[in-house]
């Protein structure tokens, strides 16, 4: 069966090298089956044709002269010719008879797989010159589930060498410069996994927006997994860390919980045309995870596995049998589009959406922004109504539609996850897309004028009106050396990734109310008692806290996540994690708060800060908080995290705090835990040797601290243009505290809005001695270059 002239081999018999007899994806299966199986990774077995056996059909049946002809002089931009052309390339190919001898090893190889059971398998198309390192073919061939029986495989086999054909196909080679002949087709015949009673998904050893190498990305939804592939349904989402996954500490950092509204499952017949039908998930099951814990962690470890082997960061579709339980393998091929981006070069896109109005979200795809009409388009045949630098939008695009997608300037779809084909092929073309969005066929019109914004995190939005918007391109490989470390003001966990990749000592400011506005939106005194809320409050909540497993355990989980997102991102450096630090009416903007929080005339000088935490009727919630931060310190091991404490306005309050955290475990110096104060009121400063005998440093809230000195509110726009944190008195106060630390060897940083703003305050702080400045992103490196370029002269 494996003789040089076979014409069919099976999977355990093939390897790597073998793309140019199976192509990439069947190579990849046999590689995996012979080489990792012993280590964990689980693949169906199952047979190849060779590309051989494609040549020798299409040379002795003629089909090759009449195909090189059709294809000489075809304009691949003209949509209609190209789809025109393709459609009757398939035919001939499809009516024709496999050579006899062909047939005959593939209906022995079948027999001996089957053994005599009725058995299903997939059969998908694996291209010779597909998943090559600079080239993601991906989803350009066909496959086909739940095949049954020799004649149903005999006619899946042409259906698959067709597909070499398909519109996509032609028009992605003639782009990519590989010539038509080329490139061959093997079909690989696999056993099928039963995840339609089951999951399916895709997952990425690397972040797919960032590029960020430490985590795996996995989506995953009910049934069999082409639902995801193709984008047909919004999948759940999960991150898990590689270096806690390896050190055995809980590594789910992150869970975002998909729609999932419908599944694929196994149709009436076995033939290529009836072979699966497409039912809807039950509500039940649409408001849970589509895989546990303990799943994840071996899917994600099987994962490792792989991309060890293969030495690169990898594309991986998997199934869950329903029957068994067990999780397998369908396909590996190398990561083709963040893998090689230089990471020396930082691209980032900035907009000013402060009076933007916001029409609809979605996933976001490939942090940039795009601007222009919209055109909205139904099927293939209203391709001609997208022009150069219009906005695709649709239900759902299709692999098919790739010949467009890459006129459009930004695309937005209804359905579809950050894995499926439009997702891949997106960001291959650095289109920026939003998918997922739900109704965005209903809520935008054609030809209306939007902003597709991808640059703001994991949330896309598609903004009212045309906006401004620039791109800003540094080269990181030379940043010079400053007299004090750079960090980072980091509210989004959903952005950490890529703000990682900047250059920065750290994070010395992660504020915790931006991850309970962003991730949970609920106050945490309505979760703790659920049973006495107003009906339509409940209601509320419970279709938010979908997936976990009580109230409180959602608003801990989702803190974790949040918290533990932005450690993994930071391994290396210290992340410096701030406690709540909303006030009254911030807190009353959550779902149910208005029934917690009191009206106050001034809530920046109310009950916010350390008062609250210890406060009898907000101490369960600060005690949630702890919880938290004890689960990532200590059951995680992400002991880079540090705490913050805001707003303390007296001795005794700092004292009752550090009291209050020891009861909750977490205790000043234990596991290496450092507790540092927000420095941001004028007693701060003057008593700083007093308020540092509870503190391991401060970190120096500018923004409050200027408000308070010169007794202003920066938000009145009155008095605004006095707000200046270069105001002596402001001046005279910072260098207090940092002269209070230093003379006791403690942390100094900054986190306030100040060096962001005045890169000449910055250079005062650098000259007063100051440890540390933690800047907004946005301003790192124009400030670091500022700097850098100050203390040259």
């Amino acid at each position: 069966m494996t003789s040089a002239s076979a014409q069919v081999i099976t999977l355990d018999k093939l390897g790597k090298n073998d793309i140019d007899k199976v192509g990439g994806k069947n190579a990849s299966l046999g590689e995996m089956i012979s080489h990792l199986s012993d280590l964990g990774v689980s693949v169906p077995g199952g047979f190849a044709t060779t590309a051989d056996a494609f040549n020798k059909f299409l040379t002795e049946t003629g089909l090759i002269d009449k195909i090189n002809n059709e294809l000489k002089d075809l304009d691949v931009n003209d949509v209609n010719k190209l789809t025109a052309t393709g459609k009757k390339i398939r035919g001939w190919i499809i009516d024709q008879e496999l050579p006899s001898d062909l047939e005959q090893e593939v209906r022995q190889a079948f027999e001996e797989m089957s053994a005599g059971e009725d058995i299903a398998v997939a059969v998908r198309s694996s291209a010779t010159a597909e998943d090559l390192p600079d080239a993601s073919f991906a989803g350009q061939q066909e496959t086909f589930l739940n095949i049954r029986g020799i004649e149903n495989v005999l006619i899946a086999i042409k259906e698959v060498f067709a597909s070499l054909y398909n519109d996509r196909a032609i028009a992605y080679r003639v782009h990519k410069g590989f010539e038509h002949v080329g490139v061959a087709l093997s079909a690989g015949i696999q056993r099928m996994v039963r995840s339609e009673t089951g999951a399916a998904g895709v997952m990425f050893t690397l972040d797919t927006e960032s590029g960020f190498d430490e985590v795996v990305f996995i989506t995953a939804s009910y049934g069999l997994g082409e639902m995801v592939v193709q984008g047909a349904v919004n999948p759940d989402e999960f991150y898990l860390s590689k270096p806690l996954l390896t050190a055995g500490r809980p590594s789910v950092i992150r869970r975002n919980l998909g729609s999932k509204h419908k599944k694929m499952i196994y149709g009436d017949e076995g033939s290529t045309t009836k072979s699966t039908q497409i039912v809807d998930v039950d509500k039940q099951e649409r408001m849970q995870f589509a895989l546990t814990t303990e799943e994840l962690v071996e899917l994600a470890k099987q994962a490792l596995v792989i991309e060890e082997h293969y030495g690169t960061a990898m594309d991986i579709e998997w199934a869950k049998d329903g029957d068994n339980g067990k999780i397998y393998i369908v396909q590996a091929r190398p990561e083709t589009v963040k893998s090689r981006q230089d990471s020396n070069i930082m691209e980032r896109y900035v907009i000013n959406t402060s009076d933007a109005k916001i029409i609809c979200e979605g996933r976001s795809i490939g942090q940039r922004i795009g601007a222009g009409k919209v055109r909205i388009v139904d099927n293939l045949n209203e391709m001609d109504k997208v022009q150069d630098g219009d906005v695709l939008v649709s239900d759902m695009t299709d692999p098919d539609w790739e010949p467009v997608m890459k006129r459009a300037s930004a695309i937005i779809t209804n359905r579809g996850g950050r894995t499926c084909h439009a997702a891949i092929i997106a960001r291959e073309l650095g289109v920026p897309a939003i998918v997922g969005c739900g109704n965005a066929t209903e809520l935008l019109s054609d030809g209306q004028d939007v902003t597709v914004s991808c640059a703001e995190g994991d949330t896309g939005f598609i903004y009212e009106g045309q906006l401004d918007f620039e791109v800003q391109t540094n080269s990181i490989e030379s940043m010079p050396e400053l007299a004090f470390k750079i960090m980072m003001n980091v509210g989004n966990p959903d952005r950490a990734f890529s703000f990682a990749q900047m250059p920065n000592q750290g994070v010395g400011l992660a504020r915790l109310e931006f991850i309970i506005n962003r991730m949970i939106g609920v106050h945490p005194k309505a979760l703790l008692n659920m049973n006495s809320l107003p009906r339509e409050v409940t209601q509320a909540i419970n279709e938010r806290i979908a997936g976990y497993a009580s109230p409180v355990d959602f608003y801990v989980d989702k803190l974790v996540e949040g918290i533990a997102t932005l450690a993994v991102a930071f391994r290396e450096q210290p992340v410096i994690v701030r406690m709540s630090d909303f006030k009254s009416n911030e807190y009353a903007n959550l779902i149910g708060g208005k029934l917690y929080e009191p009206s106050e005339e001034n809530p920046m000088l109310g009950f916010r800060g350390a008062s609250r935490y210890v406060s009898d009727n907000f101490r369960d919630c600060f005690e949630l908080e702890c919880q938290a931060l004890k689960r990532v310190r200590d059951d995680m091991g992400l002991t880079n995290v540090k705490i913050m404490i805001p707003f303390v306005r007296t001795t005794d309050e700092a004292k009752k705090v550090i009291e209050l955290l020891g009861k909750n475990g977490l205790k000043r110096g234990e596991n290496g835990l450092e507790v540092i104060m927000m420095c941001e009121l004028p007693t701060n400063a003057l008593l700083a040797e007093e308020f540092l005998e509870h503190f391991d440093g401060f970190s120096i809230g500018s923004n409050d601290l200027t408000q308070l000195t010169l007794g202003l509110d920066r938000d009145s726009g009155i008095v605004s243009h006095l707000f200046d944190e270069r105001d002596p008195a402001v001046k005279k106060l910072l260098s207090m505290a940092i002269e209070a630390c230093r003379k006791q060897g403690k942390y100094i940083g900054i986190c306030g809005q100040g060096p962001s703003d005045h890169p000449d305050l910055a250079m005062w702080l650098m000259d007063q001695g100051i440890t540390s400045v933690s800047l907004n992103p946005d301003s790192v490196l124009d400030t670091w270059f500022f700097l850098a370029g100050e203390t040259a002269h």
